[in-house]
Protein backbone atom coordinates (compact mmCIF):
# COMPACT_ATOMS: atom_id res chain seq x y z
CA UNK A 1 0.00 0.00 0.00
CA UNK A 2 -0.62 2.29 -1.70
CA UNK A 3 -1.11 0.09 -4.73
CA UNK A 4 -0.19 1.12 -8.28
CA UNK A 5 -2.70 1.38 -11.12
CA UNK A 6 -1.40 -0.89 -13.90
CA UNK A 7 -4.31 -0.65 -16.34
CA UNK A 8 -6.09 -3.48 -18.15
CA UNK A 9 -6.54 -4.71 -21.71
CA UNK A 10 -9.63 -6.79 -20.84
CA UNK A 11 -12.95 -6.22 -22.63
CA UNK A 12 -11.58 -4.06 -25.40
CA UNK A 13 -15.12 -3.30 -26.68
CA UNK A 14 -17.23 -2.17 -23.66
CA UNK A 15 -20.37 -1.88 -25.79
CA UNK A 16 -20.10 -5.50 -26.82
CA UNK A 17 -19.51 -6.48 -23.17
CA UNK A 18 -22.67 -4.62 -22.12
CA UNK A 19 -24.66 -6.43 -24.79
CA UNK A 20 -23.35 -9.81 -23.67
CA UNK A 21 -24.22 -9.10 -20.04
CA UNK A 22 -27.71 -8.04 -21.05
CA UNK A 23 -28.27 -11.28 -22.97
CA UNK A 24 -27.29 -13.37 -19.93
CA UNK A 25 -28.78 -11.31 -17.09
CA UNK A 26 -31.56 -9.34 -18.81
CA UNK A 27 -30.24 -6.29 -16.97
CA UNK A 28 -28.32 -3.30 -18.30
CA UNK A 29 -24.85 -3.23 -16.72
CA UNK A 30 -23.01 -0.08 -17.88
CA UNK A 31 -19.28 -0.53 -18.54
CA UNK A 32 -17.22 2.68 -18.48
CA UNK A 33 -13.64 3.26 -19.67
CA UNK A 34 -11.55 5.61 -17.55
CA UNK A 35 -7.99 6.86 -18.00
CA UNK A 36 -5.88 7.24 -14.88
CA UNK A 37 -2.38 8.59 -15.47
CA UNK A 38 -2.53 7.13 -18.96
CA UNK A 39 -3.65 3.70 -17.75
CA UNK A 40 -6.91 2.14 -18.97
CA UNK A 41 -9.35 1.35 -16.15
CA UNK A 42 -12.77 -0.30 -16.57
CA UNK A 43 -15.60 0.68 -14.18
CA UNK A 44 -18.50 -1.78 -14.04
CA UNK A 45 -21.67 -0.11 -12.68
CA UNK A 46 -23.69 -2.89 -11.05
CA UNK A 47 -27.14 -1.59 -10.02
CA UNK A 48 -28.76 -2.70 -6.78
CA UNK A 49 -31.41 -5.37 -7.16
CA UNK A 50 -35.01 -4.41 -6.58
CA UNK A 51 -36.66 -5.52 -3.30
CA UNK A 52 -37.94 -9.06 -3.58
CA UNK A 53 -35.95 -9.77 -6.74
CA UNK A 54 -32.95 -12.09 -7.15
CA UNK A 55 -30.73 -12.16 -10.25
CA UNK A 56 -30.43 -15.39 -12.19
CA UNK A 57 -27.63 -16.57 -14.43
CA UNK A 58 -27.29 -19.96 -16.11
CA UNK A 59 -30.36 -21.23 -14.27
CA UNK A 60 -29.08 -20.37 -10.79
CA UNK A 61 -29.33 -17.51 -8.31
CA UNK A 62 -25.87 -16.48 -7.12
CA UNK A 63 -24.47 -14.81 -4.01
CA UNK A 64 -21.08 -14.09 -2.49
CA UNK A 65 -19.70 -16.30 0.30
CA UNK A 66 -16.35 -14.80 1.27
CA UNK A 67 -14.31 -14.70 -1.92
CA UNK A 68 -16.41 -17.38 -3.61
CA UNK A 69 -19.52 -17.16 -5.78
CA UNK A 70 -22.04 -19.80 -4.70
CA UNK A 71 -25.70 -20.64 -5.49
CA UNK A 72 -28.24 -19.15 -3.08
CA UNK A 73 -29.91 -21.47 -0.59
CA UNK A 74 -33.69 -21.90 -0.65
CA UNK A 75 -33.89 -20.00 2.65
CA UNK A 76 -31.96 -17.03 1.24
CA UNK A 77 -34.28 -16.96 -1.77
CA UNK A 78 -37.34 -17.10 0.49
CA UNK A 79 -36.09 -14.07 2.45
CA UNK A 80 -35.46 -12.09 -0.74
CA UNK A 81 -38.87 -12.91 -2.17
CA UNK A 82 -40.48 -11.93 1.13
CA UNK A 83 -39.00 -8.42 0.78
CA UNK A 84 -41.35 -7.63 -2.05
CA UNK A 85 -44.26 -9.56 -0.64
CA UNK A 86 -47.47 -7.60 -1.30
CA UNK A 87 -50.00 -6.93 1.43
CA UNK A 88 -52.26 -9.89 0.80
CA UNK A 89 -55.02 -8.53 3.03
CA UNK A 90 -55.23 -5.34 0.91
CA UNK A 91 -55.80 -7.27 -2.32
CA UNK A 92 -59.30 -7.37 -3.74
CA UNK A 93 -61.04 -10.74 -3.86
CA UNK A 94 -62.51 -10.64 -7.39
CA UNK A 95 -65.42 -13.01 -6.75
CA UNK A 96 -66.46 -11.74 -3.30
CA UNK A 97 -69.74 -9.88 -2.87
CA UNK A 98 -71.24 -7.84 -0.05
CA UNK A 99 -73.57 -10.76 0.68
CA UNK A 100 -70.47 -12.83 1.57
CA UNK A 101 -70.11 -10.86 4.82
CA UNK A 102 -71.87 -11.81 8.05
CA UNK A 103 -74.24 -8.88 8.89
CA UNK A 104 -73.74 -9.40 12.65
CA UNK A 105 -69.94 -9.32 12.30
CA UNK A 106 -70.10 -6.19 10.15
CA UNK A 107 -72.43 -4.53 12.69
CA UNK A 108 -69.96 -5.38 15.48
CA UNK A 109 -67.10 -3.86 13.48
CA UNK A 110 -69.09 -0.66 12.99
CA UNK A 111 -70.05 -0.53 16.70
CA UNK A 112 -66.48 -1.15 17.87
CA UNK A 113 -65.09 1.45 15.50
CA UNK A 114 -67.63 4.02 16.74
CA UNK A 115 -66.63 3.40 20.38
CA UNK A 116 -62.92 3.39 19.67
CA UNK A 117 -63.00 6.66 17.72
CA UNK A 118 -65.67 8.25 19.95
CA UNK A 119 -67.63 9.00 16.75
CA UNK A 120 -71.31 8.01 17.10
CA UNK A 121 -72.01 8.99 13.47
CA UNK A 122 -70.31 5.79 12.32
CA UNK A 123 -73.28 3.84 13.67
CA UNK A 124 -75.46 5.40 10.97
CA UNK A 125 -73.18 4.57 8.06
CA UNK A 126 -74.25 2.06 5.46
CA UNK A 127 -72.31 -1.17 5.03
CA UNK A 128 -70.72 0.17 1.85
CA UNK A 129 -69.57 3.41 3.49
CA UNK A 130 -68.23 1.54 6.54
CA UNK A 131 -66.18 -0.81 4.38
CA UNK A 132 -64.97 1.93 2.04
CA UNK A 133 -63.88 4.29 4.84
CA UNK A 134 -62.10 1.42 6.59
CA UNK A 135 -60.37 0.58 3.25
CA UNK A 136 -61.89 -2.89 3.41
CA UNK A 137 -63.54 -2.22 0.04
CA UNK A 138 -61.52 -0.77 -2.84
CA UNK A 139 -63.20 0.39 -6.05
CA UNK A 140 -66.31 -1.56 -5.12
CA UNK A 141 -64.40 -4.80 -4.50
CA UNK A 142 -64.11 -6.47 -1.09
CA UNK A 143 -60.57 -7.02 0.14
CA UNK A 144 -59.38 -10.22 1.75
CA UNK A 145 -59.11 -8.27 5.02
CA UNK A 146 -62.89 -7.79 4.92
CA UNK A 147 -63.40 -11.54 4.52
CA UNK A 148 -60.95 -12.37 7.33
CA UNK A 149 -62.78 -10.00 9.67
CA UNK A 150 -66.42 -10.41 8.71
CA UNK A 151 -66.74 -13.20 6.15
CA UNK A 152 -69.45 -15.84 6.49
CA UNK A 153 -68.53 -19.51 6.74
CA UNK A 154 -69.69 -20.39 3.18
CA UNK A 155 -67.84 -17.36 1.77
CA UNK A 156 -64.53 -18.28 3.39
CA UNK A 157 -64.97 -21.84 2.18
CA UNK A 158 -65.26 -20.52 -1.40
CA UNK A 159 -62.74 -17.68 -1.38
CA UNK A 160 -60.19 -18.22 1.43
CA UNK A 161 -60.43 -21.63 3.08
CA UNK A 162 -57.02 -21.19 4.72
CA UNK A 163 -58.44 -18.38 6.92
CA UNK A 164 -59.36 -20.91 9.58
CA UNK A 165 -58.56 -21.19 13.29
CA UNK A 166 -58.63 -24.69 14.82
CA UNK A 167 -58.92 -25.04 18.60
CA UNK A 168 -57.88 -28.22 20.40
CA UNK A 169 -57.87 -29.11 24.08
CA UNK A 170 -55.46 -31.85 25.10
CA UNK A 171 -55.27 -33.10 28.66
CA UNK A 172 -51.90 -34.77 28.07
CA UNK A 173 -48.97 -34.93 25.65
CA UNK A 174 -50.14 -38.28 24.28
CA UNK A 175 -50.65 -38.53 20.53
CA UNK A 176 -54.10 -39.14 19.15
CA UNK A 177 -57.33 -37.19 18.86
CA UNK A 178 -57.85 -34.16 21.08
CA UNK A 179 -60.40 -34.28 23.90
CA UNK A 180 -62.17 -31.32 22.29
CA UNK A 181 -61.80 -29.74 18.84
CA UNK A 182 -63.55 -26.85 17.10
CA UNK A 183 -62.93 -25.43 13.61
CA UNK A 184 -63.67 -21.75 13.08
CA UNK A 185 -63.82 -21.01 9.35
CA UNK A 186 -65.57 -17.65 9.53
CA UNK A 187 -64.75 -14.01 10.09
CA UNK A 188 -62.79 -13.27 13.28
CA UNK A 189 -65.51 -11.01 14.67
CA UNK A 190 -67.94 -13.95 14.52
CA UNK A 191 -65.92 -16.28 16.76
CA UNK A 192 -63.25 -14.46 18.80
CA UNK A 193 -65.35 -14.44 21.98
CA UNK A 194 -66.33 -18.11 21.52
CA UNK A 195 -62.65 -19.08 21.24
CA UNK A 196 -61.80 -17.38 24.53
CA UNK A 197 -64.81 -19.02 26.22
CA UNK A 198 -63.49 -22.45 25.18
CA UNK A 199 -60.12 -21.69 26.77
CA UNK A 200 -61.60 -20.05 29.85
CA UNK A 201 -63.88 -22.95 30.76
CA UNK A 202 -60.77 -24.98 31.72
CA UNK A 203 -58.91 -21.99 33.13
CA UNK A 204 -58.25 -22.93 36.76
CA UNK A 205 -57.08 -20.37 39.32
CA UNK A 206 -53.87 -20.58 41.34
CA UNK A 207 -54.22 -19.45 44.99
CA UNK A 208 -51.52 -17.87 47.17
CA UNK A 209 -51.40 -16.65 50.75
CA UNK A 210 -50.30 -13.10 51.64
CA UNK A 211 -50.39 -12.76 55.42
CA UNK A 212 -54.04 -13.05 56.43
CA UNK A 213 -55.19 -12.62 52.84
CA UNK A 214 -55.45 -15.12 50.01
CA UNK A 215 -55.34 -14.03 46.39
CA UNK A 216 -55.86 -15.89 43.13
CA UNK A 217 -54.39 -15.67 39.64
CA UNK A 218 -55.82 -17.34 36.52
CA UNK A 219 -53.60 -19.83 34.77
CA UNK A 220 -54.39 -18.15 31.44
CA UNK A 221 -54.83 -14.38 31.28
CA UNK A 222 -57.39 -13.21 28.75
CA UNK A 223 -55.41 -10.33 27.25
CA UNK A 224 -52.22 -12.28 26.32
CA UNK A 225 -54.23 -15.16 24.85
CA UNK A 226 -56.35 -12.82 22.73
CA UNK A 227 -53.25 -10.89 21.61
CA UNK A 228 -51.47 -14.12 20.64
CA UNK A 229 -54.43 -15.23 18.50
CA UNK A 230 -54.74 -11.77 16.90
CA UNK A 231 -51.01 -11.80 16.07
CA UNK A 232 -51.33 -15.22 14.47
CA UNK A 233 -54.29 -14.15 12.31
CA UNK A 234 -52.80 -10.77 11.41
CA UNK A 235 -49.24 -11.86 10.60
CA UNK A 236 -49.76 -15.32 9.11
CA UNK A 237 -48.99 -16.11 5.45
CA UNK A 238 -52.35 -16.52 3.70
CA UNK A 239 -50.69 -18.05 0.68
CA UNK A 240 -50.17 -21.17 2.78
CA UNK A 241 -53.01 -23.69 2.84
CA UNK A 242 -52.40 -24.41 6.54
CA UNK A 243 -54.68 -23.22 9.35
CA UNK A 244 -53.89 -21.37 12.58
CA UNK A 245 -53.89 -23.82 15.51
CA UNK A 246 -54.66 -22.93 19.13
CA UNK A 247 -53.84 -25.86 21.42
CA UNK A 248 -54.66 -25.73 25.12
CA UNK A 249 -53.00 -27.96 27.69
CA UNK A 250 -53.38 -27.92 31.47
CA UNK A 251 -50.66 -25.31 32.00
CA UNK A 252 -49.90 -23.83 28.59
CA UNK A 253 -51.47 -22.57 25.38
CA UNK A 254 -49.73 -23.00 22.03
CA UNK A 255 -50.56 -20.77 19.05
CA UNK A 256 -49.17 -21.96 15.71
CA UNK A 257 -49.27 -19.62 12.72
CA UNK A 258 -48.41 -20.57 9.10
CA UNK A 259 -45.43 -18.74 7.59
CA UNK A 260 -42.29 -17.75 9.47
CA UNK A 261 -41.71 -14.42 11.17
CA UNK A 262 -42.16 -11.42 8.83
CA UNK A 263 -39.09 -10.25 6.93
CA UNK A 264 -36.62 -8.49 9.25
CA UNK A 265 -38.24 -9.78 12.45
CA UNK A 266 -36.42 -12.23 14.72
CA UNK A 267 -37.09 -13.59 18.19
CA UNK A 268 -34.28 -11.29 19.41
CA UNK A 269 -35.78 -8.05 18.03
CA UNK A 270 -39.49 -8.89 18.16
CA UNK A 271 -40.12 -6.34 20.93
CA UNK A 272 -38.42 -3.50 19.06
CA UNK A 273 -39.18 -3.99 15.37
CA UNK A 274 -42.52 -3.80 13.55
CA UNK A 275 -43.20 -5.38 10.17
CA UNK A 276 -46.86 -6.30 9.63
CA UNK A 277 -47.27 -8.94 6.96
CA UNK A 278 -50.92 -7.93 6.39
CA UNK A 279 -50.95 -4.20 7.03
CA UNK A 280 -54.57 -3.54 5.93
CA UNK A 281 -55.81 -6.18 8.34
CA UNK A 282 -53.68 -4.75 11.17
CA UNK A 283 -55.11 -1.29 10.54
CA UNK A 284 -58.66 -2.68 10.69
CA UNK A 285 -57.84 -4.38 14.01
CA UNK A 286 -56.69 -1.04 15.38
CA UNK A 287 -59.76 0.82 14.08
CA UNK A 288 -62.20 -1.45 15.89
CA UNK A 289 -60.16 -1.76 19.08
CA UNK A 290 -59.24 -5.43 18.76
CA UNK A 291 -55.68 -4.38 19.54
CA UNK A 292 -54.99 -1.85 22.29
CA UNK A 293 -51.78 -0.40 20.86
CA UNK A 294 -50.99 -1.00 17.20
CA UNK A 295 -47.75 -2.92 16.72
CA UNK A 296 -47.24 -3.60 20.44
CA UNK A 297 -49.21 -6.78 20.97
CA UNK A 298 -46.09 -8.80 21.76
CA UNK A 299 -44.95 -6.16 24.28
CA UNK A 300 -48.27 -6.53 26.10
CA UNK A 301 -47.88 -10.32 26.19
CA UNK A 302 -44.40 -10.02 27.71
CA UNK A 303 -45.50 -7.39 30.24
CA UNK A 304 -48.43 -9.46 31.50
CA UNK A 305 -46.25 -12.57 31.87
CA UNK A 306 -43.79 -10.60 34.03
CA UNK A 307 -46.51 -8.93 36.13
CA UNK A 308 -47.92 -12.36 37.00
CA UNK A 309 -44.46 -13.94 37.41
CA UNK A 310 -45.00 -16.44 34.62
CA UNK A 311 -42.33 -17.70 32.18
CA UNK A 312 -41.74 -15.39 29.24
CA UNK A 313 -43.37 -16.24 25.88
CA UNK A 314 -41.56 -19.16 24.28
CA UNK A 315 -40.84 -19.34 20.52
CA UNK A 316 -39.23 -22.80 20.57
CA UNK A 317 -40.05 -24.63 17.35
CA UNK A 318 -40.41 -21.48 15.23
CA UNK A 319 -39.09 -22.04 11.70
CA UNK A 320 -39.30 -20.41 8.25
CA UNK A 321 -42.54 -22.38 7.73
CA UNK A 322 -44.40 -21.46 10.94
CA UNK A 323 -44.33 -19.41 14.13
CA UNK A 324 -44.87 -21.32 17.38
CA UNK A 325 -45.74 -19.21 20.42
CA UNK A 326 -46.22 -20.89 23.80
CA UNK A 327 -47.80 -19.07 26.74
CA UNK A 328 -47.03 -20.82 30.03
CA UNK A 329 -49.51 -20.51 32.89
CA UNK A 330 -47.51 -21.47 35.99
CA UNK A 331 -46.92 -18.67 38.52
CA UNK A 332 -43.26 -19.10 39.47
CA UNK A 333 -42.82 -16.50 42.25
CA UNK A 334 -45.94 -15.25 44.07
CA UNK A 335 -43.75 -12.97 46.20
CA UNK A 336 -42.75 -11.03 43.09
CA UNK A 337 -46.42 -10.61 42.14
CA UNK A 338 -47.10 -9.14 45.60
CA UNK A 339 -44.13 -6.81 45.24
CA UNK A 340 -45.39 -5.43 41.92
CA UNK A 341 -48.82 -4.91 43.46
CA UNK A 342 -47.21 -2.90 46.27
CA UNK A 343 -45.29 -0.83 43.69
CA UNK A 344 -48.70 0.24 42.45
CA UNK A 345 -50.50 0.20 39.11
CA UNK A 346 -49.83 3.90 38.46
CA UNK A 347 -46.05 3.57 38.81
CA UNK A 348 -45.99 0.32 36.83
CA UNK A 349 -47.86 2.00 33.98
CA UNK A 350 -44.84 4.29 33.52
CA UNK A 351 -42.48 1.30 33.13
CA UNK A 352 -41.58 0.11 29.65
CA UNK A 353 -41.45 -3.54 28.60
CA UNK A 354 -37.68 -3.40 28.99
CA UNK A 355 -37.94 -2.03 32.56
CA UNK A 356 -40.09 -5.02 33.45
CA UNK A 357 -37.62 -7.37 31.73
CA UNK A 358 -34.90 -6.01 34.03
CA UNK A 359 -37.05 -6.71 37.11
CA UNK A 360 -37.79 -10.20 35.81
CA UNK A 361 -34.09 -10.98 35.42
CA UNK A 362 -33.36 -9.73 38.94
CA UNK A 363 -36.20 -11.59 40.65
CA UNK A 364 -34.88 -14.79 39.07
CA UNK A 365 -31.35 -14.03 40.24
CA UNK A 366 -30.02 -13.63 36.69
CA UNK A 367 -27.51 -10.93 35.66
CA UNK A 368 -28.90 -8.00 33.70
CA UNK A 369 -27.98 -8.37 29.97
CA UNK A 370 -25.83 -5.53 28.55
CA UNK A 371 -28.66 -4.42 26.25
CA UNK A 372 -30.92 -3.69 29.23
CA UNK A 373 -28.44 -1.85 31.46
CA UNK A 374 -29.46 1.52 30.04
CA UNK A 375 -32.74 1.05 31.95
CA UNK A 376 -30.97 0.90 35.32
CA UNK A 377 -30.71 4.65 36.15
CA UNK A 378 -34.48 5.13 35.91
CA UNK A 379 -35.22 2.05 38.02
CA UNK A 380 -32.66 3.12 40.63
CA UNK A 381 -34.17 6.60 40.76
CA UNK A 382 -37.57 5.00 41.33
CA UNK A 383 -36.13 3.07 44.29
CA UNK A 384 -36.85 -0.32 42.70
CA UNK A 385 -33.25 -1.42 42.07
CA UNK A 386 -29.96 -1.05 43.97
CA UNK A 387 -26.33 -1.56 42.97
CA UNK A 388 -23.57 -3.52 44.67
CA UNK A 389 -19.91 -2.81 43.87
CA UNK A 390 -18.41 -0.46 41.32
CA UNK A 391 -17.03 -0.49 37.79
CA UNK A 392 -17.09 -3.70 35.82
CA UNK A 393 -17.89 -5.68 38.96
CA UNK A 394 -21.16 -3.85 39.56
CA UNK A 395 -24.12 -6.07 40.40
CA UNK A 396 -27.80 -5.17 40.62
CA UNK A 397 -30.54 -6.43 42.92
CA UNK A 398 -34.08 -5.53 43.80
CA UNK A 399 -34.39 -2.86 46.48
CA UNK A 400 -34.27 -3.41 50.22
CA UNK A 401 -37.90 -2.28 50.34
CA UNK A 402 -38.85 -5.26 48.17
CA UNK A 403 -37.43 -7.73 50.68
CA UNK A 404 -38.83 -5.79 53.65
CA UNK A 405 -42.32 -5.87 52.18
CA UNK A 406 -42.01 -9.63 51.81
CA UNK A 407 -40.51 -10.17 55.27
CA UNK A 408 -37.23 -11.43 53.79
CA UNK A 409 -34.65 -9.04 55.21
CA UNK A 410 -32.19 -11.92 55.64
CA UNK A 411 -32.38 -12.75 51.94
CA UNK A 412 -31.60 -9.12 51.12
CA UNK A 413 -28.50 -9.17 53.35
CA UNK A 414 -27.33 -12.42 51.77
CA UNK A 415 -27.81 -11.15 48.22
CA UNK A 416 -26.23 -7.77 48.86
CA UNK A 417 -23.32 -9.19 50.82
CA UNK A 418 -21.45 -7.74 53.76
CA UNK A 419 -19.61 -4.42 53.81
CA UNK A 420 -16.11 -4.23 52.34
CA UNK A 421 -14.16 -4.33 55.60
CA UNK A 422 -16.08 -7.36 56.83
CA UNK A 423 -15.46 -9.11 53.50
CA UNK A 424 -11.73 -8.36 53.75
CA UNK A 425 -11.65 -9.72 57.30
CA UNK A 426 -13.33 -12.97 56.19
CA UNK A 427 -10.85 -13.41 53.33
CA UNK A 428 -7.88 -12.71 55.60
CA UNK A 429 -9.11 -15.19 58.23
CA UNK A 430 -9.50 -17.93 55.62
CA UNK A 431 -6.04 -17.28 54.16
CA UNK A 432 -4.48 -17.39 57.65
CA UNK A 433 -6.32 -20.64 58.42
CA UNK A 434 -4.87 -22.18 55.24
CA UNK A 435 -1.36 -21.24 56.40
CA UNK A 436 1.46 -22.66 54.30
CA UNK A 437 -0.94 -24.41 51.90
CA UNK A 438 -2.22 -21.09 50.58
CA UNK A 439 -5.61 -20.49 49.07
CA UNK A 440 -6.53 -20.13 45.35
CA UNK A 441 -9.06 -17.51 44.24
CA UNK A 442 -11.58 -20.24 43.35
CA UNK A 443 -11.59 -21.30 47.00
CA UNK A 444 -11.90 -17.71 48.22
CA UNK A 445 -14.99 -17.27 46.02
CA UNK A 446 -16.67 -19.89 48.22
CA UNK A 447 -16.02 -17.67 51.25
CA UNK A 448 -17.91 -14.76 49.62
CA UNK A 449 -20.44 -16.32 47.22
CA UNK A 450 -22.26 -13.00 46.78
CA UNK A 451 -19.13 -11.37 45.28
CA UNK A 452 -17.88 -11.78 41.72
CA UNK A 453 -14.37 -12.99 40.97
CA UNK A 454 -13.32 -9.46 40.01
CA UNK A 455 -14.64 -8.02 43.28
CA UNK A 456 -12.71 -10.63 45.27
CA UNK A 457 -9.54 -9.87 43.31
CA UNK A 458 -9.93 -6.18 44.20
CA UNK A 459 -10.28 -7.05 47.89
CA UNK A 460 -7.19 -9.27 47.67
CA UNK A 461 -5.19 -6.44 46.11
CA UNK A 462 -6.21 -4.12 48.97
CA UNK A 463 -5.12 -6.74 51.53
CA UNK A 464 -1.84 -7.08 49.65
CA UNK A 465 -1.34 -3.30 49.67
CA UNK A 466 -2.06 -3.28 53.41
CA UNK A 467 0.76 -5.82 53.83
CA UNK A 468 -1.47 -8.61 55.16
CA UNK A 469 -1.12 -11.19 52.38
CA UNK A 470 1.07 -12.12 49.43
CA UNK A 471 0.59 -14.08 46.21
CA UNK A 472 2.79 -16.88 44.88
CA UNK A 473 2.47 -18.31 41.41
CA UNK A 474 1.06 -16.75 38.25
CA UNK A 475 -2.43 -16.20 36.91
CA UNK A 476 -4.86 -19.07 37.51
CA UNK A 477 -2.30 -21.14 39.44
CA UNK A 478 -1.47 -18.42 41.96
CA UNK A 479 -2.25 -18.94 45.64
CA UNK A 480 -2.54 -16.43 48.47
CA UNK A 481 -0.56 -16.74 51.70
CA UNK A 482 -0.44 -14.69 54.92
CA UNK A 483 2.66 -12.51 55.39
Amino acid sequence: MPGRVLGTQAFQEPGRTEAGLFQRLHRRIPVEEYKHEGKRVLIIHVPSRNPGEAWQCDGRFWMRAGDALVPMTSEQLRLIHAEGEPDFSALACPAARLTDLDPKALAEFRSRWSRKSANPRILNWSDEQTLADAELMVEGKLTYAALILCGSRPALGRHLAAAEVIFEYRSSEAAGPAQERHEFREGLLSFHDSLWELINKRNDRQSYQDGFFRFELPTFDEMPVREAVLNAICHRDYRSICSVFVRQFARRVEVISPGGLPNGITVANILEQQQPRNRRLAEAFAKCGLVERAGQGMNLIYEQAIRHSKPLPDFTGTSPREVRLTLHGNVTNPAFVRFLEKVGAERLAAFSTFDLLVLDHLQQGHPVPPGLRSRMPGLMEAGIVETVGRGRGTRYLLSKGFYQELGQKGAYTRKRGLDKETNKALLLKHIKDCGTEGSPVSELMQVLPSCSRRQIEWLLQELKTDGDIQAKGVKRWSRWFPR
